[in-house]
């Protein structure tokens, strides 16, 4: 079907940001997708791009389309599925994950297509609130995001794993009181405008204490590698493919009664891709 194509090198054009991008996911001339582009603009008789000299992005009428364009190409697979195998599960699904849950959602996917080689599964990591907007508007499917309370009400979430707030500190520092340490060191601090900021906000108010600062960042793994080379301490969810325990320079306090930091997966509440979600889940859980 042309149109099935059109859309498939849209929707690459979409992911890639350009036709010259999107050229190689489709298998095309950057020239062969520009005139499909136009072909689609035509079928549609509305323009989707804006052309300024050299340069093609979405407008907004594109932009609205995205989403509506990868629930038609997933039902057109879906139709496509062998009928033959009912277990067999096949399509192609956009995944998202926050940056510390990337590896462990990776291993899923491989997992799971171990077992059904007909699924395309491509994943990409962005902060939690982004992925959530992104699962809401359907350029996700499903993504690995913190659960906040208040979030994302209108839709699904299977609840995965917690990770308790813990201390991070320099292998070589020997105290093991959190509230001590925190006291005398300076403070690595996670975003306080992220959910994952707000739990270290509530730990240091539980803790009753109000660290020096020396600086404020927005990646865990950063972070570490700050604690790691020595420069200061810091409250952080213990990730749970964290592997600080075993790591020569780095040391995990435990603060009694933590917080912990909730993940989840989240999708749409009629999403059509809910068995291939539910197996993602299957995989993820503990």
């Amino acid at each position: 079907m042309s149109s099935i194509r059109l859309l498939k090198t849209f929707v690459a054009v979409a992911a890639e940001g350009s036709f010259a991008a999107a050229a190689p996911r489709v298998a095309l001339t950057q020239a062969a997708v520009g005139q499909q582009m136009r072909a689609l603009e035509s079928e549609l008789r509305r323009p989707l791009f804006e052309r300024q000299g050299k340069s093609v992005v979405l407008n907004d009428v594109g932009r609205a389309l995205v989403p509506q364009v990868r629930r038609l190409l997933s039902s057109y697979e879906q139709m496509l599925a062998p009928a033959a195998d009912s277990g067999a599960m096949a399509g192609t699904v956009h995944l998202g994950a926050v940056v510390s849950a990337v590896r462990p959602l990776i291993q899923a996917t491989l997992a799971l297509k171990a077992r059904h080689a007909a699924l395309d599964l491509h994943v990409s990591a962005a902060k939690s609130i982004e992925l959530i907007a992104r699962v809401q508007s359907g350029e996700l499917d499903a993504a690995v995001a913190v659960r906040e309370p208040g979030v994302g009400k209108d839709l699904a979430w299977t609840p995965l794993y917690g990770e308790p707030m813990v201390l991070l500190v320099p292998r070589k520092l020997d105290e093991t009181d959190a509230r001590a340490i925190l006291q005398r060191h300076p403070f690595i601090r996670f975003d306080p405008t992220q959910h994952t900021g707000r739990l270290v906000d509530r730990t240091l108010r539980r803790l009753r204490i109000k660290p020096v600062e020396l600086l404020e960042l927005n990646s865990l793994e950063s972070i570490a590698d700050l604690v790691r080379s020595d420069l200061g301490v810091a409250v952080v969810p213990l990730l749970r493919d964290a592997r600080w325990a075993q790591d020569g320079k780095l040391r995990v306090v435990e603060i009694p009664r933590a917080e912990e930091r909730r993940m989840a997966l989240v999708q749409r509440r009629e999403s059509t891709k809910a068995a291939i979600i539910a197996a993602l889940a299957a995989e993820l859980l503990p």
